[in-house]
C-alpha cells in the first residue's frame, strides 16, 4: 500500500497548480486540502481494481487523482460552519481555519472541476464510450443522487433517529458512492468482462457501507489524536449512526459480515483481485 500512496502523493503534486501560479492563495489552499494526508483509500483501491482488468498504472493514476480529488473537496467543504463546523482534518486545522471560508468554498469547488478535467483531458480508455462512462460514473457519484445527496439527507437527519435502511440509504450515497466510483473507475481503466466488472460492483457497494459503519464505530471508542479529526463528534451533534442504531457490538459484527460480503464477491476473480482482499481486511479491521 505503501508505495501506491507514495505515488498518488507525487501524482497529486503534479496535476495541482503550483502554489505560485494565481491565484496563489486558492492554489496554495487547494495543495494544502489534498497532499500530505489521508490513507488514498480511494485510489488504493482503484489501483486494486485496475489490477483485475490489467489497466495500465499510467492511465490508474489519473483516475485516482480525480476521485481522490472529488473526495478532498468533500472534506473541505463538509467540515465548514454550515455543516460539520470542525476545526480538525487530518491532524491540522481544516481549510476554512487555516484559510477562511470563502478560501474553502472556492477550494471545494476548483478541486471538483480539476477532477473532471483531468478525465478528460487524459486518454484513459481505448474506447471513447469507455472513458465517457468513466465521466458519468465519477458525476452520478458525486451529485445529487451520490454524495452530494446523502450529504443532504445527513444534514436532514440530525437529531432525529433513522431507522437500519434510512440509515443505510443515507450512506450508500454519503460515503460508498464516491468507494464505489473508485473501483469502477479503475477496473475501466483496462479490458473488463460485464460479470466480473459486475462482481466489482458488488464488492464496492459491500466495502463501502463497510468503511461507514467502521467509521462510526471508530467515531465512538477512538481519541482524536488517533483519528486525526475531532472524535465523538457525530454522537455530540446527535447525528444518527450505526452505533447509535444498533450498539457498538452489532455494528461491529455488521462490519464483519459486509467484508464477508466484499470478499465473496472476489471469489471468481481469483489471484488478480488479491489486493482488493487486502484493502477489504484493512478497512474493516483498521484502527484509525
Amino acid at each position: 500500500m505503501g508505495g501506491v500512496q507514495a505515488r498518488m502523493e507525487n501524482v497529486l503534486g503534479r496535476v495541482l497548480p503550483v502554489a505560485s501560479v494565481a491565484p496563489a492563495r486558492l492554489h496554495e489552499a487547494m495543495r494544502y486540502a489534498t497532499l500530505e494526508g489521508g490513507k488514498r483509500v480511494r485510489p488504493l483501491l482503484a489501483f486494486a481494481a485496475g489490477e483485475v482488468s490489467g489497466a495500465p498504472q499510467e492511465r490508474v493514476e489519473i483516475a485516482a487523482a480525480a476521485v481522490e480529488m472529488i473526495h478532498a473537496y468533500s472534506l473541505v467543504h463538509d467540515d465548514m460552519p454550515c455543516m460539520d463546523d470542525d476545526v480538525l482534518r487530518r491532524g491540522k486545522p481544516t481549510v476554512h481555519v487555516q484559510y477562511d471560508q470563502a478560501t474553502a468554498l472556492l477550494v471545494g469547488d476548483a478541486l471538483q472541476a480539476l477532477a473532471f478535467q483531468l478525465l478528460s483531458e487524459h486518454r484513459l480508455a481505448d474506447d471513447v464510450r469507455t472513458q465517457l462512462e468513466m465521466v458519468k460514473t465519477l458525476a452520478l457519484a458525486a451529485g445529487s443522487r451520490g454524495m452530494a445527496g446523502g450529504q443532504q439527507i445527513d444534514l436532514e437527519a440530525t437529531g432525529k433517529p433513522l431507522t437500519l435502511p434510512e440509515l443505510e440509504f443515507m450512506h450508500v450515497h454519503k460515503t460508498g458512492a464516491i468507494i464505489r466510483a473508485a473501483v469502477l473507475l479503475g477496473a475501466s481503466c483496462g479490458e473488463i468482462s460485464p460479470e466480473r466488472k459486475e462482481r466489482l460492483d458488488h464488492y464496492a457497494k459491500a466495502i463501502g457501507l463497510a468503511f461507514q459503519v467502521v467509521d462510526d464505530v471508530l467515531d465512538y471508542d477512538a481519541s482524536t489524536a488517533t483519528l486525526g479529526k475531532t472524535a465523538g463528534k457525530d454522537s455530540k451533534q446527535g447525528k444518527p449512526t450505526y452505533v447509535s442504531a444498533m450498539g457498538l457490538p452489532q455494528a461491529r459484527q455488521f462490519a464483519e459480515e459486509l467484508r464477508a460480503q466484499a470478499q465473496d464477491a472476489l471469489g471468481s476473480l481469483g489471484g488478480a483481485a488479491r489486493r482488493l482482499s487486502e484493502l477489504a481486511d484493512f478497512i474493516v479491521l483498521r484502527k484509525f
